[in-house]
């Protein structure tokens, strides 16, 4: 690329400052694709548990009924976004609403090691 204003140093500058912000983009994949991205919505979950049953013990589970999780109490939970695991932490009370549970963030977990040879 060759710089069209070698006559002028303010116009030198610019122009530089314009290539640098190009590349940058070029690496993102561009501003506005990067913008894009990140406003796409995805569904995090806080997996507390889970338990495996016969479809006739589910059938006989009313209001009030207990279902044992393999989780125990004190546990990281999984955190999980659009199916897979990408954290875990501590299920907190919220500060500002003490009728609501949050996550405490300890530990992000790393893609699967099949996943990094692609």
């Amino acid at each position: 690329m060759t710089n069209p204003f070698d006559s002028k140093p303010q116009d030198k500058a610019i122009w530089q400052q314009e290539s640098a912000i190009s590349a940058q983009d070029d690496k993102l994949g561009g501003g506005r694709n990067l913008d894009s991205i990140l406003r796409i919505p995805v569904t995090i979950q806080v997996v507390l548990g889970s338990a495996t049953m016969p479809v006739a013990n589910l059938m006989k589970l009313g209001r009030g009924a207990i279902v044992p999780l393999d989780h125990r109490v004190g546990e990281p939970v999984d955190v999980v976004v659009n199916g897979r695991i990408i954290a875990r932490g501590e299920v907190v009370v919220v500060e500002d609403d003490n009728s609501r549970f949050g996550i405490s963030l300890t530990e992000i977990v790393g893609p699967p090691s099949n996943d990094l040879n692609g």
